[in-house]
């Protein structure tokens, strides 16, 4: 019969063991090797959280070419650190992937050289955060060239009359406004109050802002009015996803009539956007029928977001001077025929690409109607995109 240890000789046994003075001092190895780790790592977050003090610091002044360096070197580091807090989380540097790069996407607005607004995108494209930037940039290479009034409406289900950029007074609730302001005119005159002296005043007001302003002091007033300043985000929200989708990086978006007057924009607001191989043949002195169609469709985007939200477009007109403007340019210049055909088939395919992504064009709305800065409409926009995969 086999004898049975005593529990009382193995409890002590283990007792003994763990008491050992060999495992005291491993106990306090380990604990000194836990608060030395804490210490290093601690040092390390707090180091990290001054040097990105350094970006904020950039982004808060609009310096895109500090924010480019940094962002390039922080990217060199993160990748080789061995801190998990610092690696990178789905592309994004800072710490714990906090999503610190969009930002570098609103310094863009105050760069003066295009190039570095290029290569702002191109490196959180290379950080794998833009996956649709330039995703339909060979778009202009697909579908018939001749576009007819008759195919525009079969494709869209509008008549061409739809997409032409309307005089105020002529259509929509602006008929409505001047209908009332006239009909109001007739009614105080027949009680015998003239206001003639003082509509004259007004309207010499209204020309002289044309004139030297370009508007935009009526703009500005107008811009008050909910339903037009919305009407002015769908169109330029349609500029903004039109030219990221093809690739063309965007420099921002105006909506202060006044700031778009100072920075030489023709209209109540605009989008800027950038196509080097676009600028690089005009400094040639020769526009190729690729980037001329790449840029159509950007300029007509704006037309085409209006007609799929409302089924009509009104404002645009200077977005057909601007087409009008570069057909110049083209050797040899588009005949009128042309140009009609070339700004049909740039509308549809803007339309269409539009139509693909309707649910991102309506989140960069929400967004800039939420006065958001560029960095948060294009994330607003890849998280819809990336949601319909």
């Amino acid at each position: 019969m086999a004898k049975i240890p005593s529990p009382c000789t193995h409890c002590g046994a283990a007792v003994a063991s763990i008491l050992s003075p060999h495992s005291l001092s491993f106990a306090f190895a380990s604990s000194s090797f836990v608060s030395r780790s804490v210490r290093i790592g601690s040092s390390m977050i707090i180091r990290a959280v001054r040097e990105w003090q350094e970006y904020d610091e950039a982004v808060k002044k609009k310096d895109l070419a500090r924010a480019i360096r940094f962002l390039k070197q922080a990217s060199i580091e993160q990748d080789d650190s061995s801190e998990e807090f610092l690696k990178p989380v789905n592309g994004e540097l800072g710490i714990l992937g906090s999503g610190r790069d969009w930002e570098i996407l609103d310094t863009c607005l105050n760069a003066d050289d295009m190039r570095l607004v290029g290569s702002a995108y191109s490196f959180l494209k290379d950080r794998g955060m833009l996956p649709s930037f330039g995703k339909f940039r060979n778009i202009v290479l697909e579908g018939p060239r001749e576009v007819t009034p008759t195919v525009l409406k079969s494709s869209t289900g509008l008549d061409v009359s739809k997409f032409s950029p309307k005089k105020w007074g002529l259509s929509g609730s602006s008929s409505f406004v001047l209908v009332a302001l006239l009909a109001g005119t007739s009614f105080l005159l027949n009680q015998g109050i003239d206001i003639r002296p003082n509509l004259t005043a007004v309207l010499g007001l209204a020309m002289l802002d044309a004139i030297f302003l370009g508007g935009s002091c009526l703009a500005l007033i107008s811009s008050y009015w909910p339903p037009y300043k919305r009407r002015i985000l769908v169109h330029e929200a349609g500029h903004l996803l039109v030219a990221y989708l093809m690739g063309c990086p965007v420099r921002g978006v105006i909506l202060d009539p006044i700031i778009a007057m100072q920075m030489g924009i023709q209209g109540q607001a605009g989008t800027q956007f950038w196509d080097e191989n676009l600028q690089n043949e005009l400094a040639e002195g020769r526009v190729s029928g690729v980037a001329f169609d790449r840029y159509c469709m950007v300029l007509f985007a704006g037309i085409a977001a209006e007609a799929l939200v409302y089924g009509e477009a009104q404002g645009g007109e200077n977005d057909e001077n601007l087409f009008r403007s570069i057909c110049v340019l083209l050797d040899p210049p588009l005949s009128t025929p042309q140009m009609s055909n070339q700004a049909r088939w740039s509308v549809l395919q803007a339309y269409n690409l539009l139509k693909w992504h309707k649910d991102a064009h309506l989140a960069a709305v929400k967004a800039l109607e939420d006065n958001c800065g560029l960095g948060v409409v294009i994330r607003r926009i890849e998280e819809v995109i990336s949601m319909k995969r």
